[in-house]
């Protein structure tokens, strides 16, 4: 045992492994002296798992690819070298069975089976051994519970009987929708039939117009019925992210010309989004939220949009919140980055999203319903449950103007993974996408004058942010004899407007290639600009107007969510020596401005480059990726796509390794789960 321990201590010292896994690992040595290696080693790698996202640890696929865990370091630098944890690994396990090293974890008191978790047997335990005998699945217990909850709540809602005849839905259909909203139809019609709905598509396929004609739908048919209005909830993960669906429902409620019965119900649809943290009712410093199993919400409705992002405890609490009755539809793109911590339910979830495995009795009633006809091809006798509350949008109206960006994406998202015929793509579309080859190792040292290697991307940092710092400056109303609070809040919307026009994201935090090198990378690019190096920050300066801000941690006391963006201004005061005090701005949902003094943002960072992750709910006119040097693991066609997809306008990417640039279309998000390698709850 303390063999095995020693050689964990050093995969930790040689960052294959985190302090986290290892103290897993020990904890369950003291607890259990005399338990077999195995034991400890799968501890380890299911706490390292968990860290990358992974609801739960495939045994077999660390048997079958044992190089492929444990393969990099956690730290992200281009420069360091892979350590060769997974090369031991890979001897560790060498000739090991897979049936022997189930049967160890069986004898240990830490392991559940999984038919005894679900009779509440050994609830002390740890671990859960589930899954198949070809395919066993080691969870950390709260995990399991999660995706139990998860399972339960949407089999509970599939099993409700359907409550509208399709001639009854048929006449609502046909007003709400125009013509050629084919896919749009289904997937109302779909999401109407069952208590629980996905309706997943990309950017611009009208996710947002589909949601707002179900709700008019639910209200209609409630009124109709007799019913009193239905309590609609809209949620989304962040607060950028539901400031945006709030946004997008108002726009789509202005724009439907409905008259008689539907214009009567839209004084019903609600367009005001909350984040799921607030919805739930967060408790500062706990997981716990003050809505749960025991203490449900009032909703007989709940939106919510943005659902990659939304992780498995998240989803698993909002089920148990929501009484069995209410109605959960979750939008979102399948094809977008998983959430930060662990699982990707909603990829999960909409597995047969593609390829529809609709029955022939689904075809029939959504042919009846909606007077489309669903392709041959889409038809499965054997769909599953799930698939029948499933529909993709497939035509996307976004990139009408701009197909260039639409293509890419599609291109990435396909998986072909050539970088000769994404540089086609490039050149065919040259007029809003580029591409920018560093020389290798441009980077490094971002403070190095010479600007030979780093000319390009300079000048897009330059060009990019140089509009948004001009208007701060311009027009500033202190410019002028008298000061307004309107004019401070005309000065501050115009400011956002012109943030929105361009927005540096990178792959990671940290390394020459993260967040912060670029943020100095992108001050530096701006100082080439004569006029505008008066307002740039001094050596240590941390607040300065101009400088745009990401709120990292939700502030319920401030009302600020985390992925708020603020952008920092002169506010028309001076301190006792005369310097110009400086206020943050940040927009609320009805396009108001509020001001809060720096001194109370205390969970926030610079936001000239932001990670793809954090961009996730946001859009903007011309985004810029920039991939790091060498490749790592979270370099991945889905990390492409999703920035891509931020872009309306244009798009730029930067990178310096052709190498790296193909492994990355090539590298596809993979986490395991239960709910992935389930049979008819998915099939």
């Amino acid at each position: 045992m303390n063999t095995l321990l020693g050689v964990l201590q050093n995969w930790v010292e040689q960052d294959g492994l985190r302090p986290l896994d290892l103290a897993l690992a020990r904890f369950i040595a003291e607890q259990q002296p005399q338990a077999d290696e195995r034991l400890l080693l799968a501890a380890a790698l299911l706490s390292e798992a968990n860290g990358r996202g992974h609801v739960c640890l495939n045994l077999a696929n660390v048997l079958a690819n044992p190089r492929h865990h444990l393969k990099a370091p956690h730290s992200l630098e281009p420069s360091a070298t892979y350590p060769p944890v997974g090369e031991q690994l890979a001897r560790m396990v060498d000739g090991w069975s897979l049936a022997d090293w189930v049967a160890s974890l069986h004898t240990s008191d830490a392991v559940s089976r999984q038919a005894d978790a679900e009779t509440g047997i050994n609830n002390a335990s740890p671990f859960v051994l589930a899954g198949s005998t070809e395919q066993p699945l080691l969870y950390l217990r709260r995990y399991w519970r999660y995706e139990q909850h998860i399972r339960q709540a949407i089999e509970q809602r599939l099993r409700l009987p359907s409550r509208h005849a399709a001639s009854a839905i048929q006449p609502w259909i046909e007003g709400l929708f125009a013509d050629n909203a084919g896919w749009q139809k289904i997937a109302c019609a779909l999401a109407l039939q069952s208590r629980f709905a996905i309706i997943t598509g990309g950017p611009g396929t009208g996710k947002t117009t589909t949601v707002m004609a179900l709700l008019a739908l639910l209200q209609g048919l409630a009124r109709q019925s007799g019913a009193g209005p239905l309590n609609v909830q809209l949620a989304a993960p962040t607060g950028k992210a539901a400031a945006r669906l709030s946004a997008s429902l108002s726009h789509s409620l202005q724009r439907l010309a409905l008259t008689g019965a539907l214009g009567d119900i839209l004084s019903l649809i609600p367009t005001a989004a909350v984040t799921l943290h607030r919805l739930l009712g967060s408790q500062p410093g706990s997981r716990h939220f003050r809505h749960h199993a025991g203490n449900q919400l009032n909703a007989d409705v709940v939106v919510i949009d943005e659902a990659s992002m939304v992780d498995v405890e998240l989803l698993a609490k909002l089920l148990d919140a929501l009484p069995a009755h209410c109605h959960v539809v979750l939008l979102g793109d399948k094809d977008q980055l998983a959430s930060v911590e662990a699982g990707s339910v909603l990829g999960d979830l909409s597995q047969t999203a593609e390829r529809g495995d609709y029955t022939p009795e689904t075809a029939a009633w959504l042919t009846q319903a909606t007077g489309e006809s669903i392709p041959e091809a889409l038809i499965n006798p054997a769909g599953s449950p799930l698939a029948q509350a499933t529909a993709q949008l497939r035509h996307s109206y976004r990139f009408a103007q701009y197909p260039g960006i639409g293509e890419l994406a599609r291109y990435v998202n396909d998986g072909n993974g050539n970088v000769e015929t994404l540089a086609a793509i490039f050149d065919r579309y040259a007029g809003y996408l580029q591409r920018i080859t560093l020389a290798r190792r441009a980077l490094p040292d971002t403070t190095d004058q010479r600007a030979d290697t780093n000319a390009p991307l300079l000048r897009l940092l330059r060009d990019g942010y140089r509009g948004l710092l001009e208007v701060v400056m311009d027009e500033n109303p202190a410019n002028h004899a008298e000061v307004s609070r309107e004019a401070l809040d005309t000065w501050a919307l115009k400011v956002f407007a012109r943030q929105h026009e361009f927005q540096l994201l990178c792959a990671t935090r940290e390394g020459p290639w993260g967040v912060e090198a670029l943020n100095q990378l992108t001050l530096r690019a701006l100082s080439s600009v004569e006029r505008l190096r008066p307002m740039l920050p001094q050596a240590h300066e941390p607040w300065y107007s101009g400088r745009p801000v990401l709120v990292t941690r939700n502030d319920y006391n401030l009302g600020l969510m985390n992925g708020d963006i603020g952008i920092c201004l002169q506010w028309p005061e001076h301190d006792n020596h005369g310097n110009a005090r400086l206020r943050v701005a940040f927009t609320r949902a009805d396009g108001t401005v509020r001001w809060i003094l720096p001194s109370r943002l205390q969970q926030v960072e610079t936001v000239f480059a932001m990670t793809v992750h954090k961009s996730q709910g946001s859009e903007f006119a011309h985004t810029a990726l920039v991939l790091p040097e060498h490749h790592n693991p979270v370099l991945t066609k889905e990390l492409l796509y999703t920035g891509i997809t931020r872009s309306s306008q244009a798009f730029t990417l930067v990178y310096s390794n052709p190498e790296t640039l193909r492994q990355t279309l090539n590298t596809q998000i993979e986490r395991a789960s239960g709910l992935r390698a389930s049979g008819a709850f998915l099939a």
